[in-house]
């Protein structure tokens, strides 16, 4: 068969572009479709790791892609939010979910990927309805990824009569461990076990590999795909570098277990009777592992794979944390998303009720503290961590105000004294303050970053006046937050005086920015952020007399 190796490279470099580009593009559609449920399902649905199992499938099902299933848990352990066993279980969930694309492909839907564009670019370019035009957007990722795969077929034809090749794939079948590395070495460049798994499904479809050779690369490619969760853990938490850590040894044990039974042809038989006896009993399936096409025979190798190593490594979640955690010493930092004292049974107790409220609300307040220092020491010495943070402690804030305001409802709805009630509504205006107090640390970050972008440097003398204002700041929100807990009247009046201190330092700071701007000392980008943060502690400021002027019965 004649062919020309420049048409035969384009051809397959070409397809594989279109077929990255689509499944980037169905994952970004369906991340947006998902929005916030998909991280709420993540955070709520890891109570045990069963359940992080089935988190992890769903969300990864929703989004087609493991590697920010994996990337989204990494974030969410770096911030505190989930436990290292609760990730664990997130991640063999999303091994799981990833599959549905090899499933996909199986169907051979080659032949309706234009239609399927044609769609989606109608979708995108005619309508002016947001949910429209992402469901444009996920059907054109669709369409691509299937024009890839038909495109890449063309350029991969010929190299089932290449005897180099031919070599190369006749060396799998005696030294499995070789296809192993081809799968883990291709998938870690590529960044996407569903593109090299296609491409795998493509080259047996066309003949040039058969099943046996198609497998070791199998688990090879569910090994290089866990690069990408070590790459996010970098300059993140321990925690989170363990999670990393977890993704690539749980697949690389899958693979040391899989990869002698496959060799014995145990796994073969067994993929083999769970298509003839369990898969079958699907709906509108029909027919043997024998009257399957090769694309979906290596979709239910991979389907197989997963699921039973992720049954069979569930029992030994506890021991898989050990052996990450003996590997990489150090210390968790756990934030809890969910409120730690509003328990709902002590609501007919509204004394008790009102007091446990009260312990949220200190513990909201603190943690919002934690992100205005996190803010502060970003603004300061630029570390990425700090910046991180305060997104994720701010996640934190906007739940417990929503959860805190609810339970005071609650709370309030009884029969309570007079000084029950004051203090009810002293939590309940305390953490809107305290809320705010969260967004501006996040305001001073956004300016940070805008300082970064710009590389925008502030004078040794503004930086040093913006340290003693920072100090002040944090002073008198951290006196408030001890005054509201012991309803301290007479810290609540320095809370008032300090306040009256940061506005007179607020005013004298902006008045010599502006004389070094005038000086020519400082540029009007600089002035405008310098100003700004400015007022944003001002404003912490205010809400911290605030929080004393409920304690003192004054608002």
């Amino acid at each position: 068969m004649e062919f020309s190796y420049q048409e035969m490279i384009f051809y397959a470099l070409g397809g594989l572009a279109f077929f990255l580009f689509g499944i980037k593009h169905m994952s970004d559609g369906l991340q947006a479709i998902a929005g916030p449920k998909m991280r709420y399902l993540l955070e709520k649905g890891t109570k045990t790791p069963a359940r992080g199992i089935v988190s992890g499938m769903l969300v990864t099902t929703l989004i087609q892609s493991s590697s920010a299933t994996t990337v989204l848990t990494v974030g969410l352990v770096n911030s505190g939010l989930l436990t290292l066993r609760q990730a664990i279980g997130i991640i063999m969930g999303a091994n799981i979910g990833t599959t549905i694309t090899a499933y996909l492909i199986g169907f051979k839907l080659e032949h309706y990927a234009l239609p399927i564009l044609a769609v989606g670019v109608m979708l995108q370019f005619f309508s002016r309805h947001k949910k429209v035009i992402v469901i444009g957007q996920v059907l054109f990722g669709f369409g691509m990824l299937f024009f890839g795969m038909e495109t890449m077929g063309k350029g991969l034809e010929p190299l089932r009569d290449m005897p180099v090749f031919i070599n190369a794939m006749t060396n799998i079948e005696s030294n499995t461990l070789f296809g192993v590395l081809i799968g883990t070495i291709f998938t870690g460049i590529v960044q996407s076990s569903s593109a090299t798994i296609g491409i795998l499904q493509e080259l047996a479809n066309q003949g040039a590999i058969t099943y046996s050779q198609a497998v070791p690369i199998l688990f090879g490619d569910n090994i290089g795909t866990t690069v990408t969760a070590l790459l996010a853990a970098i300059g993140t938490s321990v925690a989170a570098k363990r999670t990393a850590l977890t993704h690539s040894l749980f697949n690389l044990i899958g693979t040391v277990i899989f990869l002698p039974l496959f060799v014995l042809g145990i796994f073969p038989e067994l993929v083999r009777l769970f298509t003839d006896y369990i898969y079958i009993l699907i709906p509108g399936f029909s027919g043997t592992w024998d009257t399957l096409n090769i694309k979906m025979q290596i979709a239910q190798t991979h389907g197989v794979f997963n699921i039973t190593n992720a049954l069979i490594q569930l029992p030994f979640v506890a021991m898989l944390a050990a052996i990450v955690t003996k590997i990489i010493p150090g210390e968790d930092i756990i934030i809890e998303f969910e409120p730690k004292y509003l328990e709902p049974r002590l609501l007919t107790n509204p004394p008790v009720a009102l007091g446990q409220a009260g312990r949220e609300v200190l513990r909201m307040g603190n943690i919002a503290r934690e992100s205005f220092q996190h803010c502060i020491t970003y603004f300061f010495s630029g570390l990425e961590h700090d910046a991180k943070q305060v997104g994720n402690l701010e996640t934190v804030i906007n739940n417990l105000q929503k959860k805190i305001t609810d339970y005071v409802v609650l709370i309030s709805e009884k029969k309570l004294s007079e000084s029950e009630s004051n203090q009810a509504y002293i939590y309940i205006q305390a953490v809107n303050d305290i809320e705010r107090v969260g967004d501006h640390a996040e305001n001073i970050l956004e300016l940070t970053e805008s300082r970064n972008e710009q590389r925008i440097s502030f004078s040794l003398v503004g930086m040093t006046e913006m340290r003693e204002m920072v100090d002040k700041t944090m002073e008198t929100y951290e006196w408030a937050l001890t005054c509201l807990e012991n309803n301290d009247l007479e810290l609540a009046k320095k809370v008032v005086a300090n306040d009256d201190i940061i506005d007179e330092m607020e005013k004298d700071l902006r008045r010599a920015h502006i004389n070094r701007l005038n000086e020519g000392l400082c540029n009007g980008d600089a002035g405008a952020i310098y100003i700004d943060i400015l007022s944003n502690l001002e404003r912490i400021g205010d809400h911290s007399v605030n929080i004393a002027q409920y304690v003192m019965g004054e608002r």
